[in-house]
């Protein structure tokens, strides 16, 4: 079977409860359980929660909540792939995974094409995982740092003089979802790694969403859309 887990701790420091916050007229957590019915790509839609507010709001959008996340992967250090193979550990309890996607309580801007298309490109790959990313908006070898003293310095000065269209494109994780095989998920086998591939998306469908300022420019982002 195909399982989505969206994780979402209750813990939010920099924009307190936004899982469950209002976004462009929904509970966040709605916009990412919408695209995974929508999707048709999954037998189960699954959110990890050591929450009971959002746990409500979940199952209110349609997902599941079977189980409480423990506590010891419910801490600000917990990385994404152990709460992934727990909530995989938890449904072969009753019925075998064989491909589990990670779609991230944040992420309004999935939509169910693109789920599909992720889907599709990991099977055609035989990938481990198969992931959303997005291009920067300025060549990352032209980075400048700035020390205490206020001294600027480029972070790769041997790029000082070359043409921006001579250096190498560079992409991000654009932080929607993650499409993997239950037993890359179960193994620990890190997503940013040579078995991965991407799906391309365009730049102004990506808005990571961690600050007060960021959820803002996700809002004007969405409703231009």
């Amino acid at each position: 079977m195909n399982i989505c887990v969206i994780p979402a701790r209750g813990g939010s420091k920099r924009v307190p409860r936004k899982n469950v916050k209002t976004f462009c007229g929904k509970p966040m957590i709605a916009w990412s359980i919408g695209a995974a019915l929508q999707s048709g790509c999954f037998d189960r839609i699954i959110v990890s929660t050591d929450d009971d507010e959002i746990a409500n709001v979940a199952i209110a959008h349609g997902a599941d909540v079977p189980f409480r996340r423990p506590a010891e992967l419910s801490d600000d250090f917990t990385p994404t792939v152990p709460v992934i193979a727990h909530a995989i550990g938890w449904q072969q309890q009753t019925a075998p995974v064989e491909r589990a996607c990670c779609i991230y309580a944040t992420a309004p801007f999935t939509r169910p094409e693109d789920l599909r298309a992720g889907l599709s490109l990991l099977d055609e790959m035989a990938a481990d995982y198969a992931f959303t990313a997005t291009t920067y908006d300025f060549p990352i070898q032209r980075a400048i740092r700035v020390d205490e003293a206020g001294t600027v310095s480029m972070f790769q000065p041997e790029h000082l003089m070359t043409r921006s269209q001579d250096l190498a494109e560079a992409f991000h994780d654009a932080g929607q979802f993650y499409w993997g095989r239950a037993d890359a998920w179960l193994a620990g086998r890190p997503i940013f790694g040579f078995r991965s591939v991407i799906l391309k998306l365009p730049r102004q469908r990506v808005q990571d969403i961690d600050t007060p300022e960021d959820w803002e420019r996700a809002e004007t982002l969405f409703s231009a859309a």
